[in-house]
């Protein structure tokens, strides 16, 4: 869905559309381009290509990874799954809803603070409409170009998480539940090893019944935007430099929003 979505953008839409959409200053249009995520209800692996292909439009970064971190954890089929799996409990929606938020903000805030170009390795594409080739042409193109590059990745990614899944034993689990702190910093760290679409990952959550909400919280916020699939995703697309910092400063603010929006919601 993210490399037919990423092809269409690509061969479709004017460049010029969203420099039209998005605010010119880059400080605002951080917290629409996270809002707009909502519009994509796809799962987290979907993000990666279509970010991409955001920024070869003329998207500033911090913007795209705004969309990239709020996409596949805001839209209204995982807001929807949430309300399923925590039933009488509208706060956990609430909660999960604007950590996801605040995180996806931040990191594009932190990114205009502190990133650099030098970490940043876009996928080389030429973007737009090439003379000569239709514009089912490029979408065709596009598209066999973000399906072949990103399905081995995600490969790699999913391979490492189900070996995890299925070699940790469950008495893991029950050893940090006791803990309010430990419980959440655990649970954010096995968000990130079982790589649980974000569509799902509320069902799993809601099984965790030994571990706190706020816990639980952190679990369903950091999934979506740090995973195994998602960090050998963007190694992949934007490069290793980029993905281990962004995926590590992703981690941490997302834990924090979990821990203070959870601490007083829930």
């Amino acid at each position: 869905m993210g490399t037919v979505l990423s092809g269409a953008i690509n061969a479709f839409v004017p460049a010029e559309l969203f420099t039209r959409v998005l605010p010119k200053r880059p400080t605002l249009a951080v917290p629409v381009a996270g809002v707009a995520g909502a519009v994509l209800p796809g799962c987290e692996c979907a993000s990666v290509p279509v970010a991409n292909s955001l920024m070869c439009r003329g998207v500033a970064p911090a913007a795209a990874f705004a969309f990239l971190l709020s996409a596949p954890a805001i839209n209204p089929v995982v807001l929807t799954a949430t309300a399923v799996a925590f039933p009488g409990s509208p706060a956990m929606v609430v909660a999960r809803l604007l950590a996801s938020l605040a995180t996806a903000a931040a990191m594009g805030w932190l990114w205009l603070w502190l990133g650099r170009e030098e970490w940043l390795r876009p996928t080389v594409r030429h973007t737009g409409h090439r003379h000569g080739h239709s514009r089912w042409t490029e979408f065709r193109l596009g598209f066999q170009h973000d399906l072949l590059h990103s399905g081995g990745f995600l490969v790699l990614g999913a391979m490492a998480a189900a070996t995890f899944n299925v070699t940790v034993p469950r008495s893991v689990l029950d050893t940090f539940s006791g803990s309010p702190g430990w419980s959440v910093l655990f649970l954010a760290g096995l968000a990130v090893v079982l790589a649980v679409c974000s569509e799902a990952d509320a069902f799993v959550a809601a099984s965790l019944t030994g571990f706190s909400p706020t816990a639980r919280l952190a679990f369903m916020v950091v999934g979506p935007m740090v995973d195994l699939k998602l960090i050998a995703l963007q190694a992949g697309t934007f490069g290793r430099e980029f993905a281990w910092r962004f995926s590590t400063a992703t981690t941490v603010v997302a834990v924090a929003a979990s821990a203070l929006i959870g601490g007083a919601l829930l």
